[in-house]
């Protein structure tokens, strides 16, 4: 029986692996999960310096899921690159690195920098806002997707993966963008934009007043969209949006997606990861199915 998939010239063991911004490093999850069994570990986002995030609270629990405006805190690239890597590369998985940035300029410093790394793939976080242009997120505009996807395909010298935002019109056309501008693979969904407010003391629950809408609520908009994107590009596609069990990674991987990352789970369940990894084998051998692979999108 047949897991393993290819990403872009890069093979994973299996299809699953963490979303960004929910394992950390994997340090966190050590104790845990065996990061050897996961098809990749994806980092939390890393910028060409320190970010500081958002003013709490930054993060609420919702029905079906949470709310987060942590704002990309990290420590940076400098920190990241002595600490993370090395800890990363002492275990048999594929490592993603995340990349968060203000401005172009941003972005095109930490991929020239990961040239030099040991790392398997560049995630791009394109959900950020673009201070040069008032602050509208790289993502929700095709014709930055297309510009931002370029510039750093010039200077990456691993595959890139632009991880889309849901907070557009049409999908398809952000993907398209990112295609045209040659990205390698696609990640999709990020959060889907949500706001709480505390009806007794009739204020905000965030201090950012709104923030990204993670979780099982979110799962049948990142499938349909996942659907979309998968016919309407060529390149590969990572599913992400709610995944709890293999039954919801069997349904993005049915819809088009060659893999699957699992984020806000890990929190009330730090063994999901490889619940699903267990689930889909499961699932392979109900089918009779010996080749991961026949399975992505065979649902039209």
């Amino acid at each position: 029986m047949n897991t393993k998939v290819n990403i872009a010239g890069v093979e994973f063991k299996n299809p699953v692996m963490v979303a960004s911004g929910t394992f950390g490093s994997g340090a966190e999850y050590d104790e845990f999960v065996d990061l050897n069994r996961l098809g990749a570990v994806v980092t939390k986002g890393v910028a060409n310096v320190p970010w500081e995030g958002n003013p709490t609270p930054r993060i609420a629990e919702t029905y079906g899921g949470m709310l987060n405006a942590v704002g990309l805190q990290n420590p940076g690239y400098d920190l990241f690159a002595k600490r993370d890597i090395p800890y990363l590369k002492k275990y048999d998985t594929n490592i993603i690195v995340n990349v968060c940035g203000r401005t172009t300029e941003d972005y095109i410093d930490v991929v020239e920098k990961l040239g030099h790394e040991e790392v398997d793939m560049l995630e791009i976080n394109i959900s950020c806002p673009n201070v040069k242009h008032g602050g509208i997120a790289f993502g929700q505009d095709p014709k930055a997707v297309e510009a931002i996807t370029k510039e750093v395909k010039k200077v990456a010298k691993q595959p890139v993966i632009m991880k889309l935002s849901p907070n557009v019109t049409d999908i398809t056309e952000m993907a398209k963008a990112a295609e045209a501008g040659g990205a390698d693979a696609l990640s999709l969904i990020n959060t889907l934009t949500g706001m709480q407010i505390d009806v007794e003391r009739q204020k905000f629950v965030l201090a950012n007043k709104t923030g990204g809408l993670s979780g099982p609520a979110i799962k049948p908009v990142a499938v349909r969209m996942v659907y979309q994107v998968a016919n309407a590009v060529k390149v590969p596609i990572i599913g992400m949006g709610g995944i709890t069990n293999a039954k919801d990674a069997m349904e993005f991987i049915l819809a088009g997606a060659t893999a699957v990352s699992v984020g806000t789970a890990n929190f009330n369940n730090p063994h999901t990861t490889i619940d699903v990894i267990e689930g889909i084998e499961d699932y392979m051998k109900r089918h009779n199915v010996e080749d991961i692979n026949s399975l992505i999108g065979l649902v039209k």
